[in-house]
């Protein structure tokens, strides 16, 4: 049984009734060797298969926003130093994996997927760092036409778009918060975090929780309050199979869903 709806949830249109359906492919339908993670053609191929698309998004040297994961480019690019260091055009230049894809655009993402997918968009914002991100991404939003949502962890980057744009979905990340980039953080913080003590704050319409924290008594009573739980990264049936009861949807890779 899905999360009944809540009051105001209209205003988010066909994005609110595609965070149920179908299943959300995690950075694109991406395979080694083959379409990388957050490419164009990542994207294409998930349209293709009729999914929605999670991508992730941080800011330039020039303040353009682009489709990346990593804070640092060695893993996809083999160039050594950080993406914010350089400029989209640099950026827009260098190879992923090996093939002929480069780093795109978020614009560029939204107007090669079109209407054709539901794109949660997790904006990279560091913890202390919120507006700049969050207020690029609203811009470009302003010319894209499809569903969308925002998704991330830092809940002042939610909050900054409840207060700024408060149309645009919006989903919370969590996880259990023990990983190494987690303990940059203030253990108090972290505990905070993965408690979803966060959530008022933040005033998601959706969260999305790692698979580290389900289930989760306490996500079921914000799921029966409404608030519908989008698991990642699902990568077997098996694993979709022991935490679906306690969910809406799933961002998943490396099996079809």
């Amino acid at each position: 049984m899905r999360a009944r709806p809540r009051p105001g949830t209209e205003v988010f249109g066909e994005a609110w009734e595609r965070l149920f359906d179908p299943p959300i492919a995690h950075r694109g339908l991406w395979t080694p060797g083959g379409a990388p993670e957050n490419s164009l053609a990542a994207f294409q191929a998930a349209c293709a298969k009729g999914y929605s698309i999670e991508l992730d998004v941080q800011l330039t040297a020039d303040g353009q926003a682009v489709v990346f994961h990593d804070d640092r480019l060695e893993r996809l690019t083999g160039v050594e130093g950080r993406l914010r260091d350089h400029t989209a055009a640099e950026l827009g230049a260098m190879k992923l994996s090996g093939t002929d894809e480069t780093i795109p655009t978020l614009a560029d993402a939204l107007a090669v997927i079109g209407h054709r997918a539901m794109v949660q968009i997790e904006l990279k914002t560091p913890f202390g760092e919120v507006g700049e991100l969050e207020k690029k991404v609203s811009e470009i939003l302003i010319d894209h036409n499809g569903p969308i949502a925002v998704i991330g962890f830092n809940p002042y980057s939610h909050a900054w778009f409840a207060d700024h744009n408060p149309q645009v979905l919006r989903g919370l990340d969590s996880y259990g918060w023990n990983d190494e980039n987690a303990r940059k953080l203030a253990p108090e913080l972290r505990k905070s975090l993965a408690a979803l003590e966060q959530v008022e704050l933040a005033r998601p319409d959706f969260l999305a929780l790692g698979l580290d924290m389900l289930p989760s008594p306490r996500a079921d009573v914000f799921r029966a309050k409404g608030m519908p739980i989008v698991a990642w990264t699902v990568r077997s049936p098996e694993q979709w199979d022991a935490v679906s009861d306690h969910c809406d949807n799933l961002i998943f890779e490396g099996f079809a869903a």
